[in-house]
């Protein structure tokens, strides 16, 4: 244990906070920051969520993911468990029931701008970085009004909740027939006319939780308004990029992704 620890004794750390939410109230929070972090630089930032029902990305427990290699290289990781998730209580998550996305969306670019104000932020280089139910997230982020992100990286998205299994979505939303507004207000596809940042999109072709169905439809929809974005595809692999080193290259994607559109120059 002790040979191990020394591997990672210079690896970043990760400092649990609390961060506002849209109406003020603490968020369980963390941040990443690189192992050689000065109080003197100024640093481009990272928001990863997941954020969806029931969820929790805020946990007291070691890893040493591709959040930690993003930090690695220059980024200060920051992460925030907003209304929906679980753990805080049953006000605090059923908040999303038959409105997916609403919350959720207002509580990230709270956090989204709470780390732009940050003394350590370079406020002109914050993104957001989300898989699956996270990747859903950074679409209605990006498109939301007054988003402090300024490039965002959508892994495995949903699009809209009707290309989505029924199981997981009629808990949340019952069907299309009896909230087929929630439905439309809950939809990332519907607000393709609001993305306005560098967007980098990514599925796997054989992704068997989120079709990539929901990738070709926005970026299909994207193409029809005019709209350019990066795309990459990961040829036959399913949902979790877990086979074949997928995930070292799919981090490597993310800072390559960030590196440019983010960039000082």
């Amino acid at each position: 244990n002790q040979e191990y620890a020394a591997k990672y004794s210079a690896a970043p750390r990760m400092e649990f906070i609390t961060i506002p939410n849209a109406e003020g109230t603490p968020m369980n929070a963390y941040v990443i920051k690189p192992a050689d972090f000065s109080s003197e630089k100024k640093y481009p930032v990272m928001l990863y969520q997941y954020n969806g029902p029931e969820s929790q990305e805020v946990k007291n427990r070691w890893s040493m993911g591709g959040l930690y290699y993003i930090a690695s290289q220059g980024y200060i990781v920051v992460c925030a468990d907003g209304r929906g998730t679980g753990y805080r209580g049953r006000a605090w998550s059923d908040v999303v029931y038959k409105n997916l996305g609403h919350y959720e969306t207002a509580d990230q670019i709270a956090a989204g701008k709470w780390a732009a104000s940050q003394s350590w932020a370079d406020s002109s280089r914050i993104a957001c970085f989300g898989w699956s139910y996270g990747g859903y997230m950074t679409l209605m982020e990006l498109t939301a009004p007054g988003t402090p992100f300024k490039a965002g990286v959508s892994m495995a998205p949903v699009t809209d909740w009707r290309f989505y299994d029924s199981i997981y979505t009629e808990r949340y939303m019952l069907t299309p027939q009896q909230n087929n507004e929630g439905y439309d207000s809950a939809s990332a596809l519907l607000r393709t006319q609001n993305l306005k940042v560098p967007l980098l999109i990514m599925s796997g072709s054989a992704d068997d939780n989120v079709h990539i169905y929901n990738t070709y439809k926005y970026t299909s929809k994207l193409t029809s308004e005019g709209t350019l974005c990066d795309m990459m595809v990961w040829t036959g692999f399913d949902h979790s990029l877990r086979p074949c080193n997928a995930r070292t290259m799919l981090y490597s994607k993310v800072v390559d992704f960030l590196d440019t559109r983010l960039s000082s120059k």
